[in-house]
């Protein structure tokens, strides 16, 4: 009953904005789920889909008959429309707005320095000139030179002072021009930032964000092409996340400010123009919560930031092929959500890590013990690793290329791993 009033609901209103309406529905909880497709709109995948979900009682979808406490923001990923199960001639639509990454990560920030004023960016151009990558575009004029705080190009200075300042009750938002200027600051980091709270017996919170864009661009040279997720994930004390859609950009961003812990978010420098849809409604991503992009049967394939698009473009070769492959974008780097990753390997028993990170003590490196550790007897074979070449990266753009996984190497690899045992 409450799967036809909810698809009489959304028609109705579906039909005015001209959209085209799907219903599936189960009658073992009485959850009817229905989805909006606009092929104009953009997403990750490339087509835009809104998500909804109606309710007939508190019994949710895997069973449990206790209330989905945040079932809105989990499917909502476009627009959303809610229909109330005690009154079923009423309905809610939530709007939805198209961003690019780097619009996403500023509309976080900005509400955040809106909620909260003890947020404050620190960093060279975060104010007048609005950041490098126009992150901050327009705060100075709309919150002042003391929250968009201008530096000198001395990363170890400003972020120490940053350090400083979340000591005695603020909240910076540092932000590196290069997250490979930050290794200037790799003490004040690992020595201040990531200890302070324990040093202190814990009489100091450090709630710091570290972002900027790293990773390798297009003929940015060795330098400007570092992944320092390897360098920074033995630091006590440290969180780290890598956002790569502008949906978990901004979730990410607001929840990383929000934090308690230091909190590095890694942005990858390809990524800022992508481009998606997001609610208009208030929302934050978990920090310690992967992410399942395509569910899978035959293996797992783990990856995050820049390599989630090779991965899904290898995956479209893959089913054409004949593979069931499962795709998780782990985004928490550190601690990585072995809940996810462990039901994943159990239903799969086999594993591909996918990274751009380097191949010797790199995150897939870190990332295959953690599962060797705890799911070795649902492996039935080897963990497969792909990473970049540890070398420095070239500036001329074919070599450049050929020291990055590439998407045909996934293909190779999976079948590779599905052909053992």
């Amino acid at each position: 009953m409450a799967a036809a009033v909810a698809s009489q609901a959304v028609a109705a209103m579906a039909s005015v904005a001209g959209i085209a309406v799907s219903l599936a529905s189960s009658s073992s909880s009485q959850v009817a789920r229905l989805q909006l497709t606009t092929p104009a709109a953009p997403s990750s995948f490339g087509i835009g889909r809104c998500h909804l979900l109606t309710r007939s009682s508190a019994t949710s979808d895997f069973g449990s008959t206790a209330p989905k406490k945040h079932a809105v923001s989990k499917v909502a990923t476009n627009a959303v429309v809610v229909i109330n199960s005690d009154n079923y001639g009423s309905a809610l639509l939530y709007f939805s707005h198209e961003l690019l990454l780097f619009e996403a990560l500023r509309e976080g920030l900005e509400e955040e320095l809106d909620r909260d004023p003890t947020v404050c960016v620190i960093g060279e151009d975060v104010g007048h000139y609005g950041g490098s990558y126009k992150v901050t575009k327009g705060f100075a004029e709309k919150f002042g030179d003391w929250r968009l705080l201008d530096t000198p190009i001395c990363e170890n200075s400003f972020t120490g002072m940053a350090i400083g300042a979340a000591m005695t009750g603020l909240r910076p938002v540092i932000e590196g021009m290069n997250m490979g200027f930050l290794l200037l600051a790799y003490n004040q980091i690992a020595n201040n930032c990531g200890m302070l709270h324990y040093t202190s017996g814990g009489q100091f919170t450090i709630p710091v964000v570290i972002r900027g864009p790293g990773g390798v661009g297009r003929q940015l040279g060795a330098e400007h092409s570092q992944r320092l997720e390897s360098y920074f994930q033995s630091v006590p004390g440290l969180q780290m996340v890598a956002c790569s859609t502008p949906y978990n950009a901004k979730g990410l961003m607001k929840a990383a400010i929000r934090s308690e812990n230091p909190v590095i978010l890694f942005e990858h420098v390809l990524l800022y123009n992508l481009k998606e849809k997001i609610p208009d409604e208030e929302y934050i991503c978990c920090l310690e919560e992967a992410e399942l992009v395509r569910p899978g049967e035959d293996i797992t394939i783990l990856t995050y930031s820049r390599m989630r698009y090779h991965v899904t473009q290898a995956a479209k070769t893959l089913v054409n092929k004949g593979y069931d492959p499962e795709i998780i974008d782990i985004r928490s780097l550190k601690p990585f959500d072995m809940y996810t990753i462990g039901q994943s390997v159990k239903k799969t028993h086999r594993v591909l890590i996918v990274e751009e990170c380097m191949r010797t003590g790199g995150i897939g490196a870190s990332l295959r013990a953690a599962i060797m550790e705890n799911f070795f007897d649902e492996l039935d074979a080897p963990i497969g690793c792909l990473s970049s070449q540890d070398v420095p990266t070239p500036y001329s753009g074919p070599l450049e290329e050929l020291t990055v996984v590439q998407p045909p190497q996934i293909v190779a690899a999976v079948e590779q791993l599905c052909m053992r045992g």
